[in-house]
């Protein structure tokens, strides 16, 4: 006999196919920019952080170091990005943008927000709230039960 499972009471059921959906919608946006989804990630991280250790971006990022050395080697061919030994510590590759990515961030932050709209529609900003706050306490529980 088969034991069943709860799949309308699964966190995962719900958030796995909606997070897989966003990735899709997103990355059907940014082809026709030329730039993946992983590369947008790259650019948005280092936007808001400035610069980063290749291994915290990869931390941050929730991906293999040999896959995002992968994705800097070609961003680094592309000349969007800039690799330099890190000051502080010589094993750490501290990832910078160049400014070749000023012009192209307007039109992949402006996919990022066609997205989100069609992803909020009919979602009220308490709604978002809610769920914004319900997702952060999963993550922070699942998080501290990793440590």
């Amino acid at each position: 006999m088969r034991a069943r499972y709860d799949f309308e009471k699964s966190l995962g059921y719900f958030v796995i196919p909606v997070a897989h959906a966003l990735e899709r919608a997103l990355n059907e946006e940014l082809v026709p920019l030329g730039v993946t989804l992983r590369q947008w990630q790259v650019i948005a991280c280092l936007i808001l952080y400035k610069e980063s250790c290749q291994a915290d971006l990869a931390r941050l990022l929730r991906v293999e170091t040999p896959t995002l050395k992968g994705i800097l080697d070609r961003m680094q061919r592309d000349g969007w990005i800039e690799r330099r030994a890190s000051a502080l510590d010589r094993r750490c590759n501290v990832i910078r943008l160049t400014p070749a990515v000023v012009p192209a961030w307007k039109p992949m932050a402006a996919c990022a927000r066609r997205v989100r709209r069609r992803a909020m529609k009919g979602i009220t900003a308490r709604q978002f709230a809610t769920m914004k706050a319900a997702l952060a306490t999963v993550r922070r529980n699942l998080e501290e039960a990793s440590r």
